[in-house]
This record gives structure tokens, C-alpha cells and sequence, in this order.
């Protein structure tokens, strides 16, 4: 038996037996979310924009704001030739059918491999607290092209910023339901990072060197 066996088995044991949860109980855990409050949060009047440039700046977050979906492979091609960074790229698909090709980039839709070293994704939301960015898992949105290369560019709208983490879960409840999770969420706070050798910060340990959020609309 395996690790996994053996702890699924100690858990329909642990529930007499039974195989998939009934009606009800899964009824109830809905009741007990809807009905569970939030607790204590920080003071939080601060202007959501302005906080989440705050946090992107203190992780090492580059941050952009353009007018419109339309202007994005424009302000790629200037953030990748202010780094010195190649001008190619992948994609998520919904980004695929911009004009890439007109703003000087080779852009693939499909999903990175160790060899592509700009990721282009979209973001379920980001949370202005504490800079991070929430990207879920799915057929069209892999999370290799976030992970895998070496620079992340995450294109965010305005109207998809939260203030707080409580905020970012509610916004998926109500948008996924219970039936359609997403199979794994990312939350993505700057560049990977570690300290853990003679607690010298080094970037870029397990994922991305570089992330940079670039804002759609006003």
C-alpha cells in the first residue's frame, strides 16, 4: 500500500467506512462558510493601487500601469529591452491573438518549458495588501509559464485587485463555486527567493528572477 493509500484509507475509516460525502454534509460545509465570519483585519483605508505599489516595490515587484489590453505587447517589448531580456516569450492563450509580432516579440501560446525564459499569464486577482498574486490552475492557464522561466510578467486588471486575502477567497468562491475549483492555487509574491544558506537572500532559488505586474485599465 502506499503513503497515498494509506491515508485515504485512514480517512474513510475515520468517517465509518463511507465513500464520497452525501447531500448533506456537503450542504453543511456550505452553510458553515456562508455563516463563518471574517476575522479581526488590519486598518485598511489606504488606496488599493497605491498599497500594492507599496508592496510590489518592497519585493522587488516591478509594477506598470497601461490604458488598456491593447497596449500590452508595447509595454512588454519596452520592459524586456529596458532589461536586456530576449524578445520572445510564451503565453496563455488569451493573450495570443495581440500584436506581438507588430511590437518586435515572438510570442508562443503554449506552455513553458525549462528552456523559455519569459513567462506571459494572466491573474485570478492580486491582492493589495501584500502585493501577491493569485493564478489558478487549469487547462488554459498551466502554471509552468509562471514557474519555469527565469522572468514572470503577470497582466492584471484594475478591477481584479483585492484588498486582502480574505477578499481574494471570497471572490473565488463566488466565482468557481464548490464544483468548479481550480485543481491548485498559486499565490505569488515577488520573486522566488531564499536566505537559507548563511542567511544570504538569494533570488530566483525555485522559480522566477523577475516579476513584473503590468495593471490594464484606470
Amino acid at each position: 500500500m502506499s503513503s497515498r493509500d494509506a491515508i485515504l484509507a485512514r480517512i474513510r475509516a475515520a468517517r465509518g467506512g463511507r465513500g464520497a460525502s452525501s447531500q448533506q454534509e456537503v450542504a453543511g460545509v456550505h452553510a458553515h462558510l456562508a455563516a463563518h465570519p471574517q476575522g479581526p483585519r488590519p486598518y485598511s483605508d489606504w488606496d488599493p493601487i497605491e498599497r500594492l505599489r507599496e508592496r510590489a516595490q518592497s519585493l522587488t515587484t516591478t509594477l506598470e500601469q497601461i490604458a488598456d489590453i491593447a497596449s500590452l505587447p508595447q509595454a512588454v517589448a519596452r520592459y524586456l529591452g529596458e532589461n536586456k531580456l530576449p524578445l520572445q516569450a510564451v503565453c496563455w492563450p488569451e493573450f495570443g491573438t495581440l500584436g506581438w509580432r507588430a511590437a518586435g516579440i515572438n510570442v508562443e501560446t503554449r506552455s513553458a518549458t525549462g528552456d523559455d525564459l519569459i513567462g506571459i499569464t494572466a491573474a485570478f486577482c492580486v491582492i493589495a495588501e501584500t502585493g501577491t498574486l493569485m493564478l489558478l490552475s487549469g487547462e488554459v492557464t498551466p502554471g509552468t509559464t509562471s514557474l519555469l522561466t527565469e522572468t514572470h510578467i503577470a497582466v492584471v486588471p484594475v478591477s481584479r485587485i483585492v484588498r486582502g486575502m480574505e477578499d481574494a477567497w471570497a471572490l473565488l468562491r463566488a466565482e468557481h463555486g464548490a464544483t468548479a475549483m481550480p485543481r491548485a492555487v498559486n499565490f505569488i509574491s515577488g520573486p522566488s527567493r531564499t536566505a537559507d544558506i548563511e542567511q544570504t537572500l538569494v533570488l530566483g532559488a525555485h522559480g522566477p528572477y523577475r516579476v513584473h505586474i503590468i495593471l490594464t485599465g484606470v
